[in-house]
């Protein structure tokens, strides 16, 4: 190790030299480096989970543009919309076809045992346009009445246990007082909000939530007409409908719905301070072992500062150190983490994956961190008069 960084720094590594010296705190330093970064990858994994699933339900659809209450701030919150409106919308030059989304969830408990929260999904059988491939060839099926399209993937169901549904060989089951047939899959997954899919015409949807109307959807999937832009056909839409009515491209509404869950939804917001905790963990740790450090050897310091050594040769050393521990400690706390992603997948069916961006800016944060920790443990180095050492 001395070797190379000799080559690779031009001179002898002052910095590795003084750290290796204690081997007891350079393990120590890396370790809280590893558990800082430990800290950051969780978070970011988890926040990265919410942002993912997030937008999940709005690929489901293949939509131009969507119609929602004022009040929707996520894709299952807010009031109902008139169907009315969509027809309205109809009517606006540009605009190709609508259909009406009926979004509800519910628990639905296996004859197994144990339950799952479902989110389901109600829209019109005839509907292929609007949905995505995996759906639009499955959504036929749901003409016949309290049939579904469900998720294999939802938590809480016993592993490939419906991976040879299809429509010769439904399977039924019992859910909110009915008998539903699952006549096709599909591998979605569950999220924050749900542990899985339905997708249901809108009729059986009706006939589960019997407190819902067929006139007031949750909101209204616009296709428009073929090489017209969408934000033009948006403009024209919010001129005639009220302001009772958000007008958004399906783009724009889920980047809305993932900012709104990433900043002012709870959950968000904790895993959000907890990159920043993390960070700052990192940053005390570093601190204290390179101003311990500084401070153990304060007097051959101060004889090179005598010999005319310039304040930029001691961040040299120190910065050296700050490299260094940055990057033994990301190694393990790298290694860590993607463990521990594949533990919440396995365990909580989360979407937790590493992927090459996160490794890289997290990286590079631990050795700005560092960097920074370093600068600020110099400052007794850069005021200290070697006269007043000796």
């Amino acid at each position: 190790m001395t070797g190379l960084l000799a080559a690779c720094l031009g001179r002898l590594p002052i910095g590795w030299l003084q750290l290796s010296h204690n081997k007891t705190r350079l393990f120590a330093a890396i370790a809280g480096v590893a558990f800082a970064n430990i800290l950051v990858f969780v978070q970011l994994g988890i926040l990265g989970a919410l942002n993912g699933t997030i937008v999940v339900p709005y690929n489901l659809f293949q939509a131009d543009i969507l119609l929602s209450a004022s009040d929707a701030n996520t894709l299952t919150d807010g009031s109902p919309i008139a169907r009315a409106r969509g027809f309205e919308a109809l009517g606006v030059p540009g605009v190709a076809d609508m259909r009406p989304l009926y979004i509800g969830n519910f628990d639905w408990y296996h004859a197994e045992g144990g339950s799952s929260n479902v989110q389901v999904y109600g829209i019109d059988p005839a509907a292929e346009a609007f949905l995505s491939p995996p759906l639009n060839r499955k959504i036929a099926q749901l003409a016949l009445e309290d049939t579904v399209v469900l998720d294999e993937a939802t938590r809480g169901l016993p592993n490939n246990s419906f991976s040879s549904i299809s429509a010769e060989t439904p399977h039924s089951f019992e859910a909110r007082n009915r008998t539903l047939s699952a006549v096709a899959t599909v591998n979605i997954g569950g999220g924050f909000s749900a542990d899985g899919v339905f997708i249901a015409a809108d009729q059986t949807f009706l006939r589960l939530f019997p407190a819902r109307f067929a006139g007031a959807p949750d909101h209204i999937l616009i296709k428009i007409e073929e090489g017209i832009d969408p934000t033009v056909v948006v403009d024209r839409i919010s001129a005639v409908l009220p302001d009772t009515v958000q007008v958004r491209t399906l783009t724009d509404a889920a980047g809305d719905d993932q900012r709104y869950q990433t900043t002012q939804r709870p959950t968000g917001i904790i895993f959000g301070l907890g990159v920043l905790i993390g960070m700052l963990v990192g940053i005390v740790i570093v601190y204290q072992i390179l101003s311990t450090d500084v401070a153990d050897h304060l007097k051959e310091y101060a004889t090179f500062k005598a010999m005319g050594y310039g304040h930029t040769f001691f961040l040299g050393i120190i910065f050296e150190q700050a490299a260094i521990l940055a990057f033994l400690g990301f190694v393990p706390g790298f290694l860590i983490s993607t463990a521990i992603y594949g533990g919440l997948s396995a365990a909580a069916g989360l979407p937790v994956e590493m992927d090459v961006i996160r490794a890289l800016s997290v990286f590079i944060g631990t050795v700005i961190a560092c960097a920074a920790s370093g600068a600020v443990a110099t400052r007794r180095l850069a005021a200290a008069d070697p006269a007043d050492l000796f």
